[in-house]
């Protein structure tokens, strides 16, 4: 047997033993929910406003158009005065004005938003001139026009089009952006896409019999890394257009964003199951200073869906050690290398975190039953409070290199019992802390949405 043969042959096994109800991926949607409308949905309605029975919080409907989706959660989806959000729709990109209330279409036709500037009201886009065939296929985008898209106005700029890779970031000072490409296409969600969620996982067990979804995704994700495709990180100049290498690897480069403040750095992921992976890295535009931000210590220990803080010092990262048991919320500072790591119990394990702008709070979206912690009332929007847990009255002589422990005090935003955890909520708050932005499908629809902090 070949070598390429052994490592898929491998990496499926390995997966394959790790599909039951004790052992899914941190970033698996559920795969079996069947949860109904709530009561005002009845009739088909979807309101536009309610109070949120358990927190008591107003929750508004920000969209307009059923399945209209709020931006992947480090994605900024808002201008730095908090004055306009846009969301992806199916008409368009659709721009919502928080100080009136009101919705408009900022560029209509087969646009995708991939952030807003930190410090301009622009928004940067994709726009698709012919069929698109799936964002692991980054050889194959001769047909993806980039914009830059004024906000209100909706005037567009030109930026070019480049086919080699898929563009996912802007940098701080809108100068660069940076995606990934791959030189092998994979198709990761074969076969039918499941109505008003992100995807359609699909797969066959070793009994030949269908995997539920959370089970075909991390089966998909195995094959995909054991096929080394090569790959590489990479960036555009937004004015000259000039193309620009920054790492090169055959490991599976994703999930690309640059700092909100440091224009020169990114930070990317080894993409796979997250217990077969290294995951989360840091390198500079010019290639150097290239950093894996966790070392795996323990076996099955995993890390993932990382971020940034918004003043760029600190990264942010959901840590299990080990998978499934014990649930923290990491940080790394990048100036001082001082580590963070907040306790939360496991039904207030998250699929993504989320922190405000002047790093004060964080908020999780939740997740359901058959997720990685296995939460039997977890399906809520969490509102978090960090608390550092104290030294005791004399400290370890070492204390300063230590990791420094925490816990975060939880408050309940909203009540996700009636929503479908495949589809990820993705929270973001707004600049001036008032709101926390979520897509969810709990009517049916996606919409996107925001309760009032």
């Amino acid at each position: 047997m070949k070598r390429r043969d052994l490592l898929i042959s491998s990496a499926i096994g390995s997966a394959l033993l790790m599909l039951n109800k004790n052992s899914m991926a941190a970033d698996l949607p559920s795969s079996q929910s069947t949860t109904a409308p709530i009561a005002s949905n009845t009739q088909g309605v979807i309101p536009t406003e309610w109070i949120d029975p358990v927190s008591k919080k107003k929750i508004i409907r920000l969209s307009q158009i059923d399945n209209s989706k709020s931006l992947y959660f480090h994605d900024n989806a808002f201008t730095h005065d908090s004055h306009y959000m846009v969301m992806n729709t199916p008409k368009g990109i659709s721009l919502y004005d928080f100080s009136t209330h009101s919705h408009s279409l900022l560029a209509e036709g087969q646009y995708e938003v991939i952030m807003v500037s930190y410090t301009k009201p622009i928004c940067y886009a994709r726009k698709y001139t012919g069929e698109f065939k799936g964002k692991d296929n980054a050889n194959l985008f001769d047909n993806v026009e980039y914009y830059a898209i004024d906000i209100p106005s909706g005037k567009q700029t030109f930026i070019g089009i480049f086919p080699q890779g898929f563009i996912t970031s802007i940098n701080a000072d809108d100068t660069l952006m940076a995606g990934a490409y791959a030189t092998e296409f994979v198709e990761l969600q074969p076969g039918p896409k499941v109505a008003n969620t992100d995807g359609g996982y699909n797969a066959l067990g070793e009994d030949g019999k269908p995997l539920n979804f959370a089970e075909a995704k991390e089966l998909r994700m195995a094959e995909r890394l054991a096929k080394n495709i090569p790959m590489e990180i990479f960036t555009i100049d937004i004015k000259t257009g000039k193309r620009k290498v920054v790492t090169r690897s055959r490991d599976w480069l994703n999930h690309v964003q640059f700092s909100p403040a440091d224009p020169r750095k990114i930070m990317y992921c080894h993409e796979g199951p997250w217990h077969m992976v290294d995951r989360i890295w840091t390198i500079d535009i010019n290639g150097k200073n290239k950093q894996k931000i966790h070392q795996r210590s323990m076996n099955m220990e995993i890390a993932g869906h990382e971020f940034f803080s918004f003043d760029g010092k600190t990264v942010y990262y959901d840590l299990q050690t080990p998978r499934g048991e014990v649930f923290w919320l990491a940080t790394y500072n990048l100036e001082t290398q001082q580590r963070h790591w907040y306790h939360l119990e496991r039904n207030e394990w998250s699929v993504h975190y989320q922190i405000s702008r002047d790093g004060k709070l964080l908020a999780g979206d939740g997740g359901d039953h058959e997720m990685v912690a296995r939460a039997e009332d977890g399906k809520y929007i969490y509102l978090f409070e960090p608390e550092i847990i104290q030294d005791i009255a004399v400290s370890a002589p070492n204390a300063a290199q230590l990791i420094r422990p925490g816990k975060l005090k939880s408050t309940k935003l909203v009540d996700m019992h009636n929503h479908d955890y495949r589809v990820e909520p993705n929270l973001q708050f707004s600049p001036d802390g008032k709101y926390l932005v979520f897509r969810s499908n709990m009517h049916g629809p996606i919409h996107a949405y925001a309760v009032e902090l």
